[in-house]
């Protein structure tokens, strides 16, 4: 299991427990799903820095900063998307 799968392993217990419940092997689910998460977000990452281009002058660490933070808006699409999604109804009255 990734961080990815961990993550959404957790979230779903917590805010979504009936459609856990209802996973057969969630050991292999959630480490299938952090993978594709993975990757999922690594591709868009590559989309969009492509997309952003290399701005004249930038010096490495310019670059660095600037390619990490395409790379958590990337991250951030893709987990709103497919790992945190919103509480089933009542989830948040069992807290």
């Amino acid at each position: 299991m990734n961080e990815y799968s961990t993550m959404a392993r957790d979230h779903w217990r917590q805010w979504l427990p009936a459609r856990y419940a209802a996973i057969e092997d969630p050991d292999a689910y959630f480490t299938a799903l952090g993978e594709e998460v993975a990757a999922d977000i690594a591709g868009l990452w590559a989309e969009m820095s492509l997309q952003a281009g290399s701005p004249p002058g930038e010096d490495f660490m310019d670059r660095v900063g600037r390619l990490n933070a395409i790379r958590k808006q990337a991250e951030e699409i893709i987990l709103a998307d497919r790992v945190l999604l919103p509480p089933e109804a009542g989830a948040e009255d069992d807290r």
